[in-house]
Order: structure tokens, then C-alpha cells, then sequence
């Protein structure tokens, strides 16, 4: 799960999650694919949602067999291939074509670790050095990136946010300028809930909008100022995850501009930078919070000499479709990522099996898919099944499928994601990350009620988890997406009882204990498996076309595809 909610608990763990990767052994590399065969099984499965159905899914996948299911590894070779066999037994048909599978191409760039950062100005001269001070990288693709003398503005918090009267480059040309910003939210710091949405952060907040806002104006660098609330992690996390290799997507295959450098600078250097400026940093993080703020330069230019070393590989998504009888043309469209962290050399257990995260989500959409390939009537639009690569690299298996969809995304309805399932038991609720979203929540709303459950939201709003799972990527194109599961309230022993699961499972996150484990319940997950099949089936008859609700950030792709759609 690289985004996956430890439902709202132990947020410096769950930024592993969600697209955003912790310190832990290198995986084996990305490479050609070696040949192997899914293994044989003797279990009967059943034409319903059972049980015993998905714990041998999940037996299967979280195997040491399987050896964490790293992307590139032995393990990828026996992962999509026991998918692709599952999907053929059930009865979907090639979902790319006339293949179960979809290659993607993948940039492995690392960048030199001895490499400075050179801050002029006011009279002096400064250089960070990568790792304690910051970490920066490019996205570019190239092996030399050079950045000489380019001056350095604050822009606040880096949003421009038109729906919400917002923007914080108004006024000026960013071309050759380097853009330093703060994470998270105006309202975060402030506190005031009239400043977007308080402390929820909102896709404005996430430092990928950040970089990628600052690349569509033009900007030659861009700086993030690192807090451990604003981002809910620390320093060790951000320097974790941003040194050492990085992967990407070609930029052929990314439709947002790239910026040439990007990174994160810690609080100590930034305070240092805006003094030199004769601006304090905590008088910068009140006035970026008020309506009006303007650009402030900050008398300093940056340069810097980054060299990378650039490595080009490939893995594979696993898609599955069973056509629709009337509306063939439309879809909806359930996913799970299928990678995990593989298998590390040291002492003790050495495999990084991935059963909750995400070997659950994978059997989720395959017990589903069983569900629909049995009833008694094929529904009226295709349903898509897919399984999804290098979630754990930072969503870029889904971030390919949506940049070369099976299906044109003003065609899918919606969009459901299981990742990192719960396995704690029944519940009376049902958790919606990032609820308030969109009308898809208005379906399963009354489908949770039949069950006497209710819907909540995750309890940590201000980490932006909506924002570190797969599918994000079909959010931001316009598509409608829910990542729902089971709740906090347990049946058996109410909100302590799932506060004590939580921390049982952040114990085991991304580590090699994250296996099935006598301890597992499976009959909340066989209810959520139900509430999030019947979502599906609104979608695939019913002919609604859900949206949106109103200030979303993406309701205006999803409006032009409803337009181009009549």
C-alpha cells in the first residue's frame, strides 16, 4: 500500500503508502521479464463471494513463493501470471486487446548524492548538502541538469486554485525562476476553517500538485519548505524516500509538464534563506495563509549541477474485462495494485510477503469478478478488472493505464480501488477516504445502510490519503473514483477494538510480518467485498454517469467529459 490508510493512525508509516516509499532494501531490479508459470491449485472455487475463496488468493499471493511480488522480479513472473489464469478460470476476457496484459515502461533516475545545492545573495553564499539540508532530483530523463543563478521567490503555498478565488503566481513570469513553497494548505497552519478546507487537505496540498503546478508556469526549479505536520512526516521520510533511485514514467507518457529540478529543503535551511531576506519564517507561514498574498522575492538566486544516472525498464499491468450485453462501450472499473517490496538480503525473514497490502485488494477484485461473471444476467455496461503495478514507486502503474486507457475515461462511470483491505472483522461503519467527494458515495451510501453500517471518513484528513493511492490517477483525469473499506467501529469490541487492529497492522506494514496471521477475520471482508460489489453493479446497469460534487478540483474534467460525451 503506498498510500494505504492505516485507518487514520501512525501517519509517519502510512506515507510509505499512498505512492510515497519509506527506507527499506533495494528491490531487485526492473528488467526483461523471465518466463514462469502461475502455480497449480486443487481449490474448488465458488461462482460467489466466499471466504475461503479469498484467503486462497491471498494464500497464493503472499507466499514467500511469490517473494513480495517485486516489480521486475521472479515474483512479478509468478504474480501476473496467476492473475491472468484467475481472470481466464472466471471467465473475463483480455482486457488490452487481445492480451491480459499491459507493459510499462518505467525511468529509473538516481541522482548523485554528493551533489550541492548553491544559495547566493544578501551577501553571502550557502551550500546545502544533499540528504541533511535537502534532497532534490529531475524528472527530466537526463543525465546532466544544470541550473545557473536563478532567482528565488516565495510563492506561499503554490496553489492556483480558480474555484477557490486563489492564486498564489498571479501577477508575474516564471520563466528561468525557482519557486519555493510551503506543503500543505493556506487553512492548515492558519486554522481557519474558511481557508479551503481547514486542516483536510485537499489535492492542493499534496507536494505532487506543488511540483507540477510550478512546472506548468514555467518555473526552472521548484523548493519545498519541509514541516512535519504540514506534512505529517519527518525529515528522515522525506530524505528516505527521495534519495536513491527514483521511478517515472517516460515523459511521452505523462500529460503535465516536468520541472528540471525539484526537491525539499529542511525548516533550519528555509528559516536561514528567508532571514537573509529579511523575512522571518513563521511572520511567511501567517501571511501566505491570508487571502491576497503575493509573490515576495526573496533577494537570492540558486544554481546547481545534477548529475543522474538513468536506467530504462518495464513491468506489467493485469487487465481483465467482462463485456457488457447492451453498453459494451461503457465500464465500470474496479483495481488493486499487485506489487509489493519484494525480497531484501539480511538476517531473519527476508521477504516482504504484502498479504494486507495489497494481496486483499488483488483477491478482492478477483472474488468480485467471480461475483459478476455468475449472475444471472450479464450487465448492461463492461466491467474492468485491474491489477495494477509500481504503486509503491508512486502510483505510475495506474498513472500509465490512464495515460493509455482500454476504455476512453469519459466512458468509465466510476472508479473503485481496494487497497490494503481490512481484516479486523464486521463493522458499523464503512470508511470513505477522502468522503465528500463525489456522488459515488451517494450509491453506497444506501447500500452500506441495508447492511446497518454508515459511512465515515478517515480520521486523519489532514494527510491526504485520497491523494496516495491508485486511484488518484483516474481522479485527476475526471473519473469519479471511491477507495472505501471496513471501518473502525467493530462489531466485536467497538472503536478500541479497531484501534488495537490498527496498531496490530502498523506493526506489520512494509515489513516481512505483513502475512496472514491466525488473527485474521473474514467476515467484514466479505461484507465490504459485497457493499463494493453491488456499488459496481449501479454502475454497470443502471446508466448513471456520477460526477463531482461541487468545488471539487476535478469536476471540471469530468463536466467536459460529460459534454463530449453528448
Amino acid at each position: 500500500m503506498s498510500g494505504k490508510i492505516l485507518i487514520g493512525i501512525l501517519a509517519t508509516l502510512a506515507v510509505a503508502g499512498c505512492g510515497e516509499r519509506v527506507e527499506a532494501p533495494a528491490s531487485p531490479g526492473l528488467g526483461a521479464p523471465a518466463q514462469a508459470s502461475a502455480p497449480a491449485s486443487t481449490h474448488e472455487f465458488q461462482a460467489s463471494i466466499t471466504a475461503g475463496d479469498f484467503a486462497e488468493m491471498v494464500q497464493t499471493l503472499a507466499s514467500d513463493e511469490f517473494e513480495g511480488r517485486a516489480p521486475g522480479s521472479p515474483g512479478e513472473e509468478l504474480t501476473v501470471e496467476y492473475i491472468r489464469a484467475q481472470m481466464q478460470r472466471i471467465g473475463l476476457q483480455p482486457g488490452n486487446g487481445d492480451s491480459y496484459f499491459q507493459d510499462v515502461p518505467m525511468v529509473e533516475t538516481t541522482a548523485e548524492p554528493g551533489t550541492r545545492l548553491r544559495l547566493s545573495g544578501n551577501g553571502r553564499q550557502v551550500e546545502l548538502a544533499f540528504g541533511s539540508d535537502m534532497v532534490i532530483g529531475t524528472r527530466s530523463g537526463k543525465t546532466q541538469v544544470a541550473v545557473d543563478g536563478s532567482p528565488m521567490v516565495f510563492v506561499g503555498y503554490g496553489v492556483d486554485a480558480p474555484e477557490r478565488g486563489w492564486n498564489d503566481y498571479a501577477g508575474q513570469d516564471w520563466t528561468g525562476k525557482t519557486v519555493v513553497m510551503f506543503v500543505n494548505d493556506p487553512g492548515f497552519h492558519a486554522g481557519d476553517d474558511t481557508l479551503f478546507d481547514g486542516r483536510k487537505m485537499t489535492y492542493y496540498g499534496r507536494w505532487t500538485y506543488k511540483f507540477e503546478e510550478a512546472a506548468r508556469k514555467g518555473a526552472a526549479a521548484a523548493l519545498i519548505v519541509h514541516d512535519d505536520a504540514g506534512a505529517s512526516y519527518g525529515w528522515d521520510v522525506v530524505r528516505n524516500s527521495w534519495s536513491g533511485a527514483q521511478y517515472d514514467l517516460p515523459a511521452s507518457d505523462d500529460p503535465d509538464p516536468r520541472l528540471p529540478v525539484q526537491g525539499w529543503f529542511t525548516a533550519d535551511a528555509a528559516r536561514q534563506l528567508f532571514a537573509d531576506a529579511g523575512l522571518d519564517l513563521d511572520e511567511a507561514y501567517r501571511i501566505a495563509g491570508k487571502p491576497g498574498f503575493r509573490p515576495i522575492p526573496l533577494n537570492a538566486t540558486l544554481s546547481v549541477d545534477l548529475a543522474s544516472t538513468i536506467t530504462h525498464k518495464t513491468s506489467r499491468n493485469v487487465v481483465g474485462v467482462l463485456p457488457g450485453a447492451s453498453h459494451a462501450d461503457e465500464a465500470a472499473l474496479y483495481m488493486a495494485h499487485w506489487d509489493h517490496l519484494g525480497r531484501h538480503e539480511g538476517e531473519g525473514d527476508q521477504i516482504y510477503n504484502g498479504a494486507v497490502d495489497n494481496a486483499t485488494g488483488v483477491a478482492g477484485i478477483l472474488e468480485i469478478a467471480e461475483a459478476f461473471a455468475h449472475q444471472a444476467q450479464r450487465p448492461a455496461r463492461s466491467v474492468v478488472f485491474l491489477a495494477v503495478t509500481l504503486e509503491e514507486s508512486g502510483l505510475l502503474g495506474s498513472q500509465y493505464y490512464v495515460a493509455h486507457p482500454t476504455f476512453p475515461l469519459g466512458k468509465i462511470s466510476g472508479v473503485i480501488n481496494l487497497d490494503a483491505m481490512s481484516v479486523a472483522g464486521r463493522s458499523r461503519d464503512m470508511v470513505v477516504t477522502g468522503i465528500g467527494s463525489s456522488e459515488l458515495e451517494d450509491i453506497l451510501a444506501p447500500i452500506v445502510a441495508e447492511q446497518g453500517r454508515r459511512l465515515v471518513g478517515e480520521a486523519s484528513v489532514q494527510s491526504g490519503f485520497y491523494f496516495r493511492s491508485d486511484h488518484f490517477n483516474f481522479a485527476k483525469a475526471g473519473v469519479p473514483a471511491l477507495y472505501a473499506k471496513g471501518g473502525n467501529d467493530l462489531v466485536e469490541g467497538g472503536a478500541k477494538a479497531g484501534k488495537a487492529a490498527s496498531m496490530e497492522y502498523a506493526s506489520r506494514y512494509h515489513r516481512p510480518s505483513d502475512e496472514i496471521h491466525d488473527g485474521w477475520r473474514y467476515d467484514g471482508i466479505v461484507e465490504d467485498l459485497d457493499a463494493l460489489y453491488r456499488i459496481g453493479q449501479r454502475l454497470a446497469e443502471s446508466g448513471t454517469w456520477p460526477n463531482w460534487y461541487e468545488g471539487n478540483p476535478f469536476k471540471a474534467a469530468r463536466d467536459a467529459q460529460h459534454a463530449e460525451r453528448h
